[in-house]
């Protein structure tokens, strides 16, 4: 690589916006100290930051290609180096590739369940760009993807050395699941904040968002998927053994979610873009509650 090239490389990826690997990463970790019933160690720990962060960086080499042609119709993205022609086609999918290989490589340091669910979790990653034609509310597309890492932690804590579907099922309770299935209404949430951001460029070209499809309704649905993850989270949390100090760190959540209605009421771009890029502090909130439960235990 050259070192002219590393600049465009690291705008590529979003280096200095690190709110969207932090939102992928403190569901992950909180799965992880759930997974290990506390602190789950280094090397976990670091498979599951660095691994984050590559492959946070890997979708967006992936995602700034597919949707280069619709990028350069809208404002807050038109300047981004593959819709601009800085970076070509071919070195965003080479960076994009390096970087997954990366992810893969800490992944091997872990277990074979593990490795099983990097597959999968690949495919969705490949996926999510191309939901956007298809799938009216595609942020459900991404949810999954966003909240990957979870069932990744627990195959990562608990799984053995076994290969084959028992040995995933062993090492990958339902609860891991269902937490998935409950952080997708988070990713709902702020990832529909996102979307009312670019809301009048994406009706003039077509593209298909949440805040499209919700229409007036985009506010109340907004409040109610930050509503049905929190609840659940919280029921779920208290099934697994977690007690008052977790619900003191969704109670915390809850109130900057509360606050962010103040941010988006008004379909303001300024409000709803502000309001997506804090929702990381909202899952450090959870994560700070699920650690601190079980390290006073």
């Amino acid at each position: 690589m050259r070192p002219a090239r590393l600049p465009l490389y690291l705008d590529l990826i979003r280096w200095d916006r690190p709110a969207g690997w932090l939102l992928l990463l403190w569901p992950t970790l909180s799965a992880l100290w759930i997974a290990a019933d506390g602190w789950p160690g280094w090397h976990l720990l670091a498979v599951c930051v660095l691994g984050t962060i590559l492959m946070r960086s890997a979708g967006c080499c992936i995602n700034d290609v597919a949707d280069r042609e619709f990028d350069r119709h809208v404002k807050r993205t038109a300047c981004r180096p593959v819709t601009s022609g800085q970076v070509s086609v071919n070195e965003a999918l080479g960076v994009g590739a390096a970087l997954a290989l990366g992810a893969f490589a800490l992944v091997l340091t872990t277990n074979p369940a593990a490795v099983m669910l990097s597959f999968a979790a690949l495919a969705v990653t490949l996926a999510y760009p191309y939901a956007k034609r298809v799938v009216s509310m595609p942020q459900a597309v991404l949810g999954v993807a966003f909240s990957f890492g979870i069932p990744m932690a627990f195959a990562a804590a608990l799984g053995g050395l076994d290969w084959g579907w028992a040995a995933l099922d062993a090492a990958v309770p339902p609860q891991a699941w269902w937490l998935l299935a409950s952080n997708l209404f988070w990713v709902l949430a702020y990832d529909t904040e996102y979307a009312m951001v670019d809301r009048d460029d994406d009706l003039r070209i077509g593209m298909k968002t949440s805040a499209i499809t919700l229409g007036r309704w985009d506010v109340a649905a907004v409040m109610a998927f930050y509503a049905a993850y929190l609840v659940s989270w919280a029921a779920l949390g208290w099934a697994l053994g977690l007690g008052r100090v977790f619900l003191l760190g969704i109670a915390a959540a809850a109130a900057q979610a509360l606050w962010h209605f103040t941010l988006i009421r008004t379909r303001s771009r300024e409000g709803c873009f502000r309001a997506f890029r804090l929702n990381h502090w909202l899952g450090l909130a959870v994560f700070a509650g699920v650690a601190l439960d079980l390290a006073l235990r």
